[in-house]
C-alpha cells in the first residue's frame, strides 16, 4: 500500500527534492510551502500541494486538516523540514528576530505535530521525521539563533521519542551538514532585515558574512546535494525499526564524534576555526 506523507518546506532544497523523490518511490506526497507561487509550481509538477506558513497557527491547522482529509485519515508520515537560518551575533540579535526563528523552526513544528499525532496514534502506526542540522549538535559563531532552535529541536525530539516509546509511532532526526540549497539566500534576507551590521563591533566579520551569503556557490568542499537526504529518509519511513538519528555529510559524522571525545575548549577552538 502506498503511504501518505506530509512534507513541510517544499519550495526548494531538501523539501522539494524529497517531495519529488518520494513520489517517484510510490508514496502519496502531500507537499506544503509558504509561498503560494511555490505551491502552484508543485501542483504543476504533479505533486499535491497546499500553502503552509509555520509562523501562523491557523495556517498550520488548515494544512493539517487538508492532509488528513487527502489521506482519508490514514496519514502515515510527517516530515518536518520547513526552516530558515537567522545569522548574526547574539548581542546584535533583536529579541523579536529570535522569537521568529523559534516560531518557524520549532513552535510551528510542534503545533503541526499536535494536529497530526492523534491521527497516527489512533491508527496505531506512523513516522515523524525531523530535519535537524549539524548545528543541533555543535554551535558555531554568528549562528546563535539557528543553533538555539536546532539544539531545542534535538531535545524536543528526544523527549517525544521517549513519550512515544510504548506506541507504534516512531520519530527520527535527520542531521545534515552543508547541503546545496537556497538556505544562504534566505539567510541573507533575514540578516539584512534584522541585523544592524554597520554599527556592530562585529562589522568586519559581517562584511565576510555578506560575501559568503551573496555567493551562490558554497565554499565548503563537503557540501552535498539534497539527494544525500533521500536514503536516510527512506530508511526512516520503511524500516521496521527506524534509527533515532541519521548523520548526513562528513562534517556531521565528525562533529558527532568530536563533541563526545574532546574537551570542550579544544572543540571550541576547532569550531571557531570552522566558522
Amino acid at each position: 500500500m502506498s503511504e501518505f506523507i506530509l512534507i513541510t518546506g517544499c519550495s526548494t532544497g531538501i523539501g522539494l527534492h524529497l517531495a519529488r523523490r518520494l513520489q517517484q518511490e510510490g508514496f502519496h506526497v502531500l507537499a506544503t510551502a509558504r509561498n503560494p507561487a511555490d505551491v502552484d509550481q508543485l501542483q504543476a509538477a504533479g505533486i499535491k500541494a497546499y500553502p503552509l506558513d509555520l509562523n501562523n497557527e491557523p495556517s498550520i491547522e488548515q494544512a493539517a486538516a487538508w492532509a488528513i482529509a487527502q489521506s482519508s485519515g490514514q496519514l502515515y508520515g510527517l516530515i518536518n523540514n520547513g526552516a530558515y537560518g537567522q545569522t548574526g551575533a547574539i548581542e546584535d540579535l533583536p529579541t523579536q528576530a529570535l522569537k521568529e526563528q523559534f516560531n518557524t523552526n520549532l513552535f510551528g513544528w510542534h503545533h503541526l505535530i499536535r494536529q497530526i499525532l492523534p491521527v497516527m496514534l489512533s491508527n496505531n502506526r506512523g513516522r515523524i521525521i525531523q530535519i535537524s542540522s549539524v548545528l543541533g549538535l555543535v554551535a558555531m559563531k554568528y549562528r546563535g539563533a539557528y543553533n538555539a532552535s536546532k539544539f531545542a529541536l534535538e531535545g524536543y525530539t528526544d523527549t517525544l521519542r521517549l513519550e512515544l516509546r510504548e506506541t507504534a509511532v516512531q520519530i527520527s532526526l535527520i542531521e545534515p551538514g552543508p547541503i546545496r540549497s537556497q538556505f544562504r539566500h534566505n539567510a541573507l534576507n533575514k540578516f539584512l532585515q534584522n541585523i544592524n551590521y554597520t554599527s556592530s563591533r562585529h562589522k568586519e566579520i559581517y562584511q565576510l558574512t555578506l560575501q559568503r551569503l551573496q555567493n551562490p556557490e558554497p565554499k565548503n568542499p563537503f557540501t552535498l546535494e539534497p539527494e544525500a537526504c533521500v536514503a536516510p529518509v527512506l530508511h526512516a519511513l520503511r524500516n521496521k525499526r527506524a534509527k533515532v538519528r541519521y548523520s548526513v555529510t562528513w562534517p556531521t559524522h565528525l562533529f558527532a564524534i568530536l563533541r563526545r571525545v574532546l574537551p570542550t575548549r579544544w572543540l571550541d577552538s576547532i569550531l571557531c576555526r570552522s566558522a
